[in-house]
């Protein structure tokens, strides 16, 4: 574990094992941030700070698995122990569940993607709120998806929970607006990403974009300069 974060903006990123979670840490380090990698395993985090310090960043590894309440409760508190503040929070992780009709789907299916791509965000959002207005430029960032307004059968459980995600983090936009705390939902649109996979598994990976395209983006959002807040960003 890298801990040098002296005279830099601290950031966490959930899901920064892979995918759009490992893009955004890896560009936001390049950006001069001291990234917090958090995800359930530490041997693929290990993998992103090796590359991170390799090139020149500063990270800190931070197990931490959304389905688990208590654990992200806790979250705040550690931070403000180590950093006294949050500069930039980026919320990647997520579970697509089964796409499956309504009635079929099972208890343990529909709360899982629930807990982990709405309530989750929840707990984040409330743990780590005093620590984002302790910055003088708080940045939050959630990932969502055109799932939670165009509607297909078969993908109830992702679609409810990430329009209720949209429906939260604009409320919460909402509720620090008089703030210099931003808040925004990134809908990345098709992305070379495990879930994409297994999503639509006859899909030639190579015809969608990779998630390294979203990095300029995603820094826009997060820079201190950044004055939207409230929106729902597609990467398209």
């Amino acid at each position: 574990m890298t801990d040098t974060a002296e005279n830099k903006r601290i950031a966490l990123v959930t899901g920064a094992s892979r995918g759009i979670g490992r893009a955004a840490a890896i560009a936001l380090a390049g950006a001069g941030c001291h990234v917090i990698l958090s995800a359930r395993t530490t041997g693929a985090l290990e993998e992103v700070d090796d590359e991170i310090t390799g090139l020149g960043g500063s990270a800190s590894i931070l197990k931490l698995d959304l389905a688990k309440g208590d654990t992200i409760d806790a979250l705040g508190p550690t931070l403000y122990e180590r950093w006294q503040k949050l500069d930039v929070l980026v919320a990647a992780s997520g579970v697509l569940g089964r796409l499956s009709p309504i009635p079929h789907l099972p208890d343990e299916v529909w709360e899982e993607v629930i807990r982990v791509n709405l309530t989750a965000n929840w707990r984040l959002i409330r743990t780590l709120d005093p620590l984002l207005r302790r910055s003088d430029a708080g940045r939050a960032l959630f990932l969502t998806s055109r799932a939670s307004h165009r509607i297909r059968a078969y993908w109830g459980a992702y679609s409810a929970s990430k329009a209720g995600l949209e429906a939260l983090v604009k409320t919460y936009a909402a509720e620090t607006a008089t703030t210099p705390l931003k808040v925004n939902l990134l809908d990345p649109g098709a992305t070379r990403t495990r879930m994409r996979a297994q999503a639509y598994p006859g899909e030639d990976a190579n015809t969608v974009k990779p998630p390294e395209a979203l990095a300029p983006l995603i820094l826009e959002l997060t820079a201190p300069d950044c004055q939207r807040s409230g929106e729902v960003v597609s990467a398209s």
